[in-house]
């Protein structure tokens, strides 16, 4: 058995309550995205096979897993927002995650894209736990960051929760080929977001007439 299915019997069999599982998994993913390496999505994939076991509900997995999200987001933001770049240079210290290279990176990401980086986000490990800090950091929105958060916690929450529910067993061997095309998805609309912006800004350049002979004389 993989991974998934041993964290999965590691969360049933010392807490044999239901309960216990959904605050477990609230709770990983609730820190893991107030900025915390944890495995979040690890956490999810083994609530979601013991709900294919039928020792939990799936539709309480997605909802612990969503909540934790959005709240862990949140949470993640307002520390960013106070802190500021300190909090990263205080991680960096103390998570190989959080090197310079890679704030570098989420910071590129945050100013080209936006919210669409809380959104996608949410589906690539190392930004799931750099959204919330990020965002408050560079002072994004707070309304427009929890909308983007909001929507990219269910969607996150309820794909993979679904596909390894759907799964079943098999999770753990094919798990990653999902996370893979999910990834590729991802790189193709940035990539088209990225041509249809490059193919504005040339239009707008070429546009501008060019000056008639009269105005150069003038000049």
């Amino acid at each position: 058995m993989g991974e998934p299915l041993l964290l999965a019997q590691a969360i049933a069999i010392p807490t044999g309550v239901a309960v216990l599982a959904y605050l477990v998994v609230g709770l990983v993913i609730g820190v893991e995205s107030m900025g915390v390496p944890l495995p979040g999505e690890t956490t999810l994939v083994a609530a979601a096979l013991l709900a294919s076991q039928h020792h939990l509900r799936i539709e309480f997995v997605i909802l612990a897993a969503a909540a934790g999200a959005i709240i862990g987001d949140s949470i993640g933001y307002f520390v960013g927002r106070k802190a500021g770049r300190r909090l990263f240079e205080r991680l960096g210290r103390r998570f190989h995650h959080f090197s310079e290279d890679r704030i570098v990176r989420a910071e590129k990401y945050f100013h080209k894209y936006g919210v669409w980086t809380v959104f996608f986000g949410r589906f690539v490990a190392l930004l799931r736990i750099f959204a919330g800090p990020m965002a408050g950091m560079l002072r994004m929105h707070y309304p427009r960051f929890l909308a983007a958060n909001a929507a990219g916690g269910i969607a996150w929450s309820a794909t993979i929760g679904i596909v390894a529910y759907k799964i079943g067993d098999n999770a753990d061997k094919i798990f990653g080929r999902v996370s893979l095309w999910a990834l590729v998805g991802i790189a193709v609309v940035v990539v088209a977001f990225y041509v249809v912006h490059k193919v504005r800004k040339r239009r707008k350049h070429t546009d501008v007439p060019a000056p008639t002979p009269a105005e150069s004389a003038d000049v």
